[in-house]
């Protein structure tokens, strides 16, 4: 028999077909009409898998079931204290990693090389979430769809990724060169995200649907946890975890406050020589029809937002960036909710300054 494309996921399309759609207010229904998001169930049981102190910080490891494909496997980072505090949900970037999920935001006693190698390429070797938890928050950090926990198995490699790959391990060979575990599934995880996208628009969803569903799951167990006061809830994100901060705050009016990092610009700005630094989570079909990202993030600004610029980000346009800071002050400029535009040099990144900026925000906003 030919291998399944949707390792570990052949549960999705019936879960997609039976699932109602999200609703809410008309943005909330509107952009998860746009999108596709089915409407997440109750809070699901959550199991703790494991529990440690250090450093002023209370750590767990959490694990709970969407409701379809692989449990998700989550880190929860909080102050010693029982609260009630702020609570944050911190969205891992993409970074065409997808072995390593959300762990990349947490230090753990035992962590994984991976999330090591990312905080120090792209997070200047620093832990945002614990760094959080010991400013007063309450930080759940967790796997969404496609990453970490909740990947995709590939093992073995579904019909379209037989020959990516063996282009791939003919050049590793001929460069003597052997990859590691991680690295051959980056590999090919990339290559697949095609795949799963081609999937979700066929199951009349979308590749960022199915994530925005995964993260309204976890959103709604950071708000059912003790210490958390469930008025006060914001989210943040680096790169494709900025992208989902604002699908999120555009689908939950909930939200107090959202801090997106390096993840802004107008969506005309992308074509046509930016578009293929984008992946399937940033480039719904259909979506710049109806929302640009700056109308989309601006949402019913009743939250409070932060946006910090990368002005040599590679990944967006100077003309794109400051066009969509531009629409973002309008957006605010009426209402009671507050927008700010952080402009610094240098690449994309969510270096100490960044992580330092987001803290003070959310301190002040929450």
């Amino acid at each position: 028999m030919r291998p399944t494309a949707l390792g570990g996921y052949d549960d999705w399309p019936g879960f997609v077909r039976d699932a109602l759609p999200l609703t809410g207010d008309e943005l909330t229904t509107s952009v998860a009409g746009l999108l596709g998001v089915p409407e997440p169930p109750r809070p699901p049981a959550v199991r703790i898998v494991d529990d440690w102190q250090s450093d002023g910080v209370h750590g767990r490891v959490l694990e709970w079931s969407t409701g379809f494909g692989p449990p998700t496997r989550a880190w929860l980072v909080r102050p010693d204290d029982p609260g009630p505090h702020p609570g944050l949900l911190g969205l891992h970037c993409h970074a065409g990693v997808k072995s390593v999920g959300a762990e990349r935001l947490v230090e753990t006693p035992r962590p994984s090389a991976g999330a090591v190698r990312l905080r120090q390429e792209l997070y200047e070797d620093r832990a945002v979430a614990n760094e959080l938890a010991r400013a007063g928050f309450v930080v759940l950090c967790h796997d969404t769809f496609a990453w970490g926990s909740r990947r995709f198995g590939l093992d073995p490699l579904p019909w379209r990724l037989r020959d990516v790959m063996a282009t791939y391990e003919a050049a590793w060979l001929a460069a003597d060169h052997s990859p590691g575990d991680d690295e051959w599934y980056d590999v090919a995880a990339g290559h697949h995200e095609n795949t799963v996208a081609k999937a979700a628009g066929l199951l009349g969803t979308s590749f960022a649907a199915m994530v925005a569903y995964d993260d309204l799951v976890a959103l709604s167990v950071l708000r059912q946890l003790d210490a958390v006061d469930a008025d006060r809830v914001g989210v943040f994100g680096f790169s494709g975890g900025g992208g989902r901060s604002a699908m999120l705050t555009a689908l939950d009016p909930r939200i107090k406050a959202s801090a997106i990092v390096c993840m802004m610009t107008t969506f005309d700005s992308l074509i046509p020589a930016y578009l293929d630094a984008h992946s399937w989570l940033f480039t719904t079909p259909g979506l710049a029809r109806h929302l640009d990202h700056p109308s989309l993030t601006a949402g019913r600004a009743r939250h409070h937002q932060l946006v910090v610029y990368a002005e040599d980000d590679a990944l967006f346009p100077p003309q794109g960036m400051l066009a969509a800071d531009r629409e973002l002050t309008e957006h605010f400029h009426h209402g009671p909710a507050t927008y700010q535009g952080l402009f610094l040099p240098g690449p994309h990144r969510f270096d100490r300054q960044m992580q330092d900026a987001v803290k003070t925000f959310l301190l002040s906003s929450l």
